[in-house]
């Protein structure tokens, strides 16, 4: 790699919602921005996340000199922890960031694999040979940054997620003014930027809205208890939620594990107010009448095991809900979990509960900025090439779309994909090979659970599992027991004795054949016990189950 060059490869978040991870490569030294994970959807049973594929980075380990963390979201920073199993991190973000991301590494009891760097808004560090500068910007998490990285080529900047929110809960707003600067002297070479509302028009509304519309929804609910349910992460929205407890005298519980650490850190660091005479523990519910009570949980995109499908599947056990209760979805379905959180609305409906979401009312508001937002961003940075990151790639392509249409040339506003690869050098940017960026799927603490275990899930879920046993004398060629048949899934056996007893006459006689010719092969003998019932099943019930053969040499 020639010294003048510049690298930038996409591990994850460009074509989907989540894993972020991006390594720039200079002076044979390689940076990472990010390294998130993805929560799964319906397509992926039994997954608890999925991650980018690290083969590429543990390959080029010896490289990397540390990564950035834009801010404290699972999808940016959840999967550093995982990554650590096989390099050491040397981790820079926010010490709000950065502590978030170190409850990961004490759960993995991984704490010995990285260092944790706090920094502070517009600091600018050397991580290696990059000239790091942190730019504060809006998002729905404090303390976030964009990232820019100045070379002798020019400055890359990576948004982060952000949005332009000129009255944010904390005070504090998107640097543009940093931006412009940049772009003014030494000129920002390449932009990389959070496209996931690039095909909305307009502005995204401030969170100081959020807070004001959910006081008045709390003042005519007086006579209810109100639950309220959102990310963890979330702390703007959670200290909204609190002010509105606090000037309608109710007292709050937090509900889900999650929820009560990130609160906990967030207070500890001064970023969260909770004062502690209104705060109860959810075993001191009944202490204080239900309309004095507001309980913030997590749960908000439906998830199985959540604090709010408990409720709404009346398995909670510290409370139960009714028509006595307000629930308040202060929150978005993030692509993919639609169905989740509509099952969660449906149960708490039949329960009684009046239910608030973002389709009804203001209850919540994007931490990324809209199409005007993003214009006035590249107005300020006018890069010489673009990148859009973070989104589907409808989002993407709106984004390189807004671009060109603010004046950049077409061939200027690159769409890439996980594992795309790009080299910049003094003759411009182009795009320069892939690098693995397939999905490794997390089952409980197994890795890369794997494309063909997904699809045997999908196939047990859907059409069920029989499976067949048979013992053979391998030296007289004879069957000595079975065909036995057990079945999960495709037919109950009580109801459908006939069926399975004809499958067990199938399969004999197909077993008998194999024999017959005089073969032991075990292999041969399942292949001929798989393809027979297959065929017989099939035909009998249009269904396709998964058929699993045992031979037992007796």
């Amino acid at each position: 790699m020639n010294y003048g060059e510049i690298r930038v490869t996409f591990l994850g978040g460009l074509g989907e919602i989540g894993r972020n991870c991006a390594a720039i490569e200079y002076k044979e030294k390689m940076l990472l921005i990010d390294c998130g994970l993805m929560f799964p959807n319906e397509e992926m049973p039994g997954v608890d996340l999925v991650l980018p594929d690290f083969t590429w980075l543990i390959e080029n380990k010896e490289k990397m000199v540390g990564v950035v963390v834009t801010h404290g979201h699972e999808d940016h920073m959840g999967g550093l922890s995982y990554l650590a199993h096989d390099i050491e991190l040397n981790v820079y973000g926010s010490k709000l960031t950065m502590r978030l991301a170190q409850q990961r590494f004490q759960e993995a009891n991984l704490m010995n694999r990285a260092t944790f760097n706090d920094v502070n808004d517009s600091d600018r560090i050397n991580i290696g040979p990059f000239d790091v500068e942190f730019i504060p910007v809006t998002h729905s998490v404090p303390h976030g940054f964009a990232i820019a990285i100045h070379t002798e080529l020019g400055a890359i900047i990576h948004t982060g997620d952000f949005k332009i929110d000129m009255t944010p809960v904390d005070g504090r707003r998107t640097d543009l003014s940093r931006i412009g600067t940049i772009a003014t002297t030494e000129g920002v070479l390449l932009l990389l930027a959070d496209s996931t509302n690039a095909d909305r028009e307009g502005i995204t509304d401030s969170e100081m809205n959020i807070g004001s519309s959910l006081e008045k929804i709390f003042g005519d609910k007086s006579d209810k208890r109100i639950i309220v349910a959102c990310f963890a992460s979330h702390l703007h929205r959670i200290e909204g939620i609190l002010k509105a407890a606090r000037k309608t005298g109710r007292h709050v519980v937090f509900f889900g594990k999650s929820m009560a650490r990130n609160v906990a850190i967030a207070s500890e660091l001064g970023v969260l107010d909770v004062p502690p005479d209104t705060l109860l523990a959810p075993d001191e519910i009944d202490t204080v009448d239900p309309h004095k009570l507001c309980v913030i949980s997590t749960g908000s995109q439906g998830e199985p095991l959540s604090a709010l499908s408990l409720l709404a599947a009346g398995e909670h056990r510290a409370l139960s809900v009714s028509n006595d209760d307000v629930v308040i979805l202060s929150s978005q379905p993030i692509p993919g979990n639609e169905r989740a959180v509509s099952r969660v609305i449906d149960g708490l409906s039949r329960r009684g509960c009046e239910v608030i979401h973002s389709g009804t009312a203001l209850v919540h508001a994007s931490g990324h900025a809209r199409r005007s937002e993003l214009a006035v961003f590249h107005a300020l940075a006018k890069p010489e090439w673009f990148i859009p990151v973070h989104g589907e790639y409808r989002h993407l392509v709106a984004h390189a779309h807004l671009a060109r249409n603010l004046g950049l040339a077409k061939e200027r506003a690159l769409v890439c994909v996980d594992g795309d690869s790009v080299r910049i050098t003094e003759s411009g940017l182009e795009k320069d090979g892939k690098v693995s960026a397939g999905y490794l799927y997390v089952d409980g603490i197994v890795g890369d659970v794997g494309h063909g275990v997904l699809k045997d899930r999908k196939i047990l879920s859907e059409e069920g599992v029989i499976v067949v046993v048979v013992g053979v004398d391998v030296t007289k060629t004879s069957v000595i027991t079975g065909p036995d048949v057990i079945t999960r899934g495709w037919v109950h056996a009580d109801e459908a004795e006939d069926l399975l007893d004809e499958a067990k006459v199938v399969v004999r006689e197909a077993i008998e054949g194999v024999l017959g010719h005089g073969s032991t092969d075990l292999d041969a003998l399942r292949q001929a016990m798989r393809k027979s019932l297959g065929k017989f099943v099939s035909g009998k019930t249009k269904r396709r189950p998964m058929i699993v053969p045992f031979v037992m040499e007796i």
